[in-house]
């Protein structure tokens, strides 16, 4: 049950969307485009579109933009993008995996290169931080879909591996190639989710000062500014003193 990283998942994120509201649309209907261009344009059809619409949705995207997104990905002038995978090491030899769509691969990796630097780090070879992060599906859903004990039985029955829960709600675990299929036993379950997504699970997290935090906030959010990086994930976390002082 533990090992979910409230302040980093939750309290910074959120208040980073809700300050870069445009470029996050922007990032979301890049891949919701590319997902319909390497497959079916019917959601329905199509696993990736179906949680890249999902995604976009609980981020309240208009329905015309995602529907523009998908149009777009139909059509001749649709951009071919590269999805790179970029890893490295922070200060404190913190890991990061950094994912990019990219039309410029050299654009991209030069920036994410500088990025590291300017912020103490150092940028790895493919694999170098991979190891210690497990790919995994992740459903979360809000307090209100019940006690722990309910997601997790609902949660295991549906054909998940693992429930992390607290006061701000649930994030339930599957195998990567599960996700479609979990998420729509849980939501006859528990109802609607909040989202249902893939992502770089850290096999453990590694508590850090106020001076060291402030040194990999700075990179993650050179790095999400950042118009060819989709996600970010680092294995670091901070006691809530440290997170107030941060602001």
């Amino acid at each position: 049950m533990a090992g979910h990283s409230k302040w980093a998942n939750i309290q910074h994120r959120k208040g980073k969307q809700d300050k870069l509201r445009s470029k996050m649309f922007s990032k979301l209907a890049k891949e919701i485009t590319v997902a319909a261009k390497m497959g079916d344009p019917d959601p329905d059809k199509n696993p990736r579109l179906r949680l890249a619409v999902k995604a976009s949705k609980a981020v309240s995207m208009p329905k015309d933009v995602i529907d523009r997104a998908i149009k777009k990905s139909q059509g001749g002038d649709a951009e071919n993008y590269t999805e790179i995978r970029y890893e490295g090491y922070g200060v404190g030899g913190i890991a990061l995996i950094v994912e990019t769509m990219t039309d410029n691969v050299n654009r991209t990796a030069s920036n994410v290169r500088s990025y590291f630097s300017k912020c103490g780090g150092n940028l790895g070879t493919s694999g170098s931080v991979a190891h210690s992060f497990d790919r995994v599906g992740e459903i979360s859903y809000p307090a209100s879909a019940g006690d722990a004990d309910t997601v997790m039985m609902a949660a295991l029955e549906a054909g998940a591996d693992d429930v992390e829960s607290d006061e701000e709600g649930h994030w339930i675990y599957c195998q990567v190639e599960a996700l479609s299929e979990v998420t729509e036993a849980l939501e006859k379950a528990l109802g609607e989710s909040d989202e249902a997504k893939l992502i770089w699970k850290p096999q453990s997290r590694t508590e850090v000062d106020l001076e060291t935090a402030q040194k990999l906030m700075r990179l993650v959010d050179m790095l999400e500014e950042d118009d060819d990086v989709q996600t970010v994930t680092h294995n670091f976390d901070m006691s809530d003193e440290v997170a107030a002082q941060l602001g």
